[in-house]
C-alpha cells in the first residue's frame, strides 16, 4: 500500500509534519504491517491557496454559514485529491484508492458524502479507461466506532499511536494534549474527535 498526502497551501503544515513519524511508528510498532507500507508521497496542490477564502487556506476565524457549514470547507478539495491520487494509481497500476472521509458525525462537507465518492468512482473509471475503486471504510462509522476500530485492529498500542501521531485540529495546535490526542480542543474537528472519544470510552464501562 502506497500512502499519499497533499500540500494544498494549508495554513497549518502540521498534518504534513505528522506523516513521517506516524508511518515510522506504524512500522516499528506493528511489524506485520511494515511490509505493506510502501513509499509515501506528498503531492503539491497549492491551487487552493490561490483560490483562498477558507479558514484552512487563508488567515480568518472559523465561522459557520447560514446552513451550518463551517468555512473550513475547501470546495472540491477531495475531488482534486482523489483525481491526483487516481493519476498516481494509474501510473502504478493500482486498482483501489482508500480514503478516510465519513458521512456520520462530520462537518457536513459535500465532498465527504457517499454519493459524491460513488459518482467520482464512476467518473475516474471512465476518464482513465479502466476500473478504479474508491473505498471509504469509515464512511458509516461515527467517531466512537472509529476509536473502537483502532482498538480492535491494534489494541492499546494503536490507540496510543492515534492519540500521539495523528492530527485533525484546524488550528494546527500540537502543544495541548488531551485524552483523545493533540489539538486546540475547540475547533469543529477537535470537538468531533473529543466527543467520539468520550462516547467510546463510556462504552467500555
Amino acid at each position: 500500500m502506497e500512502t499519499l498526502g497533499f500540500d494544498y497551501g494549508q495554513r497549518h503544515r502540521v498534518e504534513l509534519q505528522c506523516r513521517p513519524p506516524l508511518l515510522e511508528a506504524l512500522r516499528q510498532g506493528f511489524p506485520r504491517w511494515a511490509g505493506r507500507l510502501r513509499e509515501d508521497h506528498v503531492l503539491a496542490l497549492d491551487l487552493f491557496r490561490q483560490i483562498g477564502d477558507t479558514a484552512l487556506t487563508s488567515e480568518m476565524a472559523i465561522t459557520l454559514d447560514a446552513q451550518g457549514l463551517p468555512n473550513t470547507f475547501v470546495p472540491a478539495r477531495n475531488l482534486v485529491f482523489l483525481t491526483a491520487a487516481a493519476a498516481l494509481a494509474y501510473r502504478r497500476d493500482l486498482p483501489v484508492l482508500v480514503a478516510g472521509m465519513c458521512e456520520t458525525d462530520y462537518s457536513g462537507y459535500p465532498d465527504c458524502r457517499d454519493n459524491t465518492m460513488k459518482a467520482l468512482q464512476v467518473a475516474l473509471s471512465l476518464g482513465l479507461g479502466r476500473s478504479l475503486r474508491v473505498e471509504t471504510p469509515l464512511m458509516w462509522l461515527d467517531k466512537a466506532a472509529t476509536w473502537a476500530l483502532a482498538a480492535e485492529l491494534g489494541g492499546a498500542a494503536l490507540v496510543d499511536l492515534v492519540r500521539e501521531h495523528t492530527h485533525t485540529c484546524y488550528l494546527g495546535e500540537r502543544a495541548l494534549r488531551h485524552p483523545w490526542g493533540r489539538g486546540c480542543g475547540g475547533c469543529p474537528a477537535c470537538t468531533l474527535r473529543a466527543q467520539g472519544h468520550e462516547r467510546w470510552t463510556a462504552s467500555l464501562g
